[in-house]
């Protein structure tokens, strides 16, 4: 018995290495019993069916069509489809989508088995959904690109070039095992497998373009940020240069061009508003305060101090508390 048992995993394991697609089979329609719905840009993204099917030899689904996309891929075996009245064949590796309305009828070879990977999804506008900041408008520039694309797809079928396939035993290990973050690694995927299919028909010329960052002004956002979360201790142009990754003479004019100012000015005004709060936030002694700031000697902080804002410590600290009552 044990042996039968041990030749059967073997047997599984290896039917698993030349057909992964065949683990699919285990739970069939598992996937389809999720409701997975989701925005994607300015478009509501519903998926209906999604799917491993087996067709035996010479197995005819008769015509018929949807109001939704469906998206067909073969990972293995071969056969026909009859698309608009065309006669068109079907081999491994091979995708067409079935868009709206359009009548398909499909058939296994007479002697080869087909698998089909099926994605029946709908895709629908959302009204008001205009999104704001954080890159979601380029998202929702690409999900229009990308549902033109498949609206505008010819129907027939192609090679799987840019490996949309794959996605579908992504989605069914994410869904097996249902771990953090499982939604939205099933809405990335889908997504990926609608962003693949669409780009066999796009035109190199058609690709948004990412927008591209002002180097400079990056970097001094990141020089600034450095210097403001490092501020209660002394900070050289040699540290910060080889954060934001350029030569100490680079940073010296990125600050002169970007912030009107040079590096040394713009690390003593920070540290002297961070002084200046602290000495209206906390009781701390003056002399406390100008060595927590990195001030050996206390009394470097006063000439530095008045200079900023034309009174000493004590005096910022008495007359803006007794403002504040």
């Amino acid at each position: 018995m044990q042996t039968e048992e041990r030749s059967n995993a073997h047997e599984r394991k290896a039917a698993a290495v030349s057909f992964p697609y065949a683990r699919m089979a285990e739970k069939r329609y598992g996937m389809d019993r999720l409701d997975l719905q989701f925005r994607w840009g300015r478009f509501g993204i519903r998926v209906l069916r999604c799917h491993l099917a087996s067709f035996p030899p010479g197995h005819l689904i008769p015509m018929h069509k949807h109001s939704e996309f469906e998206f067909h891929f073969i990972p293995k075996g071969k056969g026909t489809v009859v698309i608009d009245g065309t006669v068109y064949e079907l081999r491994e590796g091979m995708f067409y989508l079935t868009g709206p309305d359009v009548m398909h009828e499909q058939q296994s070879d007479e002697d080869d088995p087909m698998h089909e990977l099926c994605l029946h999804c709908e895709i629908v506008p959302l009204a008001g959904a205009a999104p704001d900041g954080w890159g979601d408008e380029l998202e929702a520039r690409e999900a229009e690109e990308c549902v033109r694309l498949l609206q505008t797809m010819p129907s027939y079928p192609v090679p799987d070039r840019y490996q949309a396939m794959p996605g579908f035993l992504e989605a069914y290990r994410t869904w097996e095992n249902q771990g953090t973050g499982f939604y939205t690694t099933m809405k990335q995927i889908i997504i990926q497998i609608l962003l693949r299919s669409s780009r066999v028909f796009a035109q190199p010329d058609e690709a948004a373009r990412f927008p591209v960052r002002d180097m400079n002004g990056h970097r001094f956002r990141l020089a600034t940020q450095y210097i403001e979360d490092n501020a209660d201790r002394p900070i050289a142009l040699e540290e910060v240069a080889e954060r934001v990754q350029v030569s100490p003479r680079q940073l010296q004019r990125i600050f002169r061009s970007e912030g009107r100012t040079t590096f040394r000015e713009w690390v003593e005004n920070a540290r002297m508003q961070r002084i200046g709060s602290e000495l209206l936030q906390s009781d701390l002694s003056v002399e406390e305060i100008a060595l927590r700031y990195g001030f050996g000697n206390p009394n470097y902080l006063y000439p530095v101090f008045k200079n900023k804002f034309g009174m000493t410590p004590s005096a910022y600290r008495r007359k803006h508390k007794r403002g504040a009552r």
